[in-house]
């Protein structure tokens, strides 16, 4: 028997930060904790110009399935308090 199982790399953010400096594909993000913002946007550095995901307020236990690529970067900004993983290929 062969066994796929898709996988991902991860980062565990509590506040914003760059995730991936080059182009990828984002899986989701899971909410261990808070009542956070989070906005994504394809972008290597600080740029907020190009959103891949406008603003949302996960649930803490709640992973969202955020199946889109990203040709820059991965740039999650998080406004609030809250503890996230990010699931992304590069």
């Amino acid at each position: 028997m062969n066994i796929v199982t898709e996988s991902y790399s991860y980062k565990q953010l509590s506040a914003t930060a760059n995730v991936s400096p080059v182009g990828g594909a984002l899986g989701g993000i899971f909410c261990s904790s808070g009542t956070a913002t989070v906005t994504i946007y394809n972008s290597a550095t600080t740029t907020t110009s190009d959103k891949i995901v406008d603003t949302f307020t996960p649930l803490p236990g709640q992973f969202v399935p955020l199946p889109f690529g990203f040709s820059a970067g991965l740039y999650v900004v998080i406004s609030g308090t809250g503890s996230f993983t990010v699931a992304y290929k590069q």
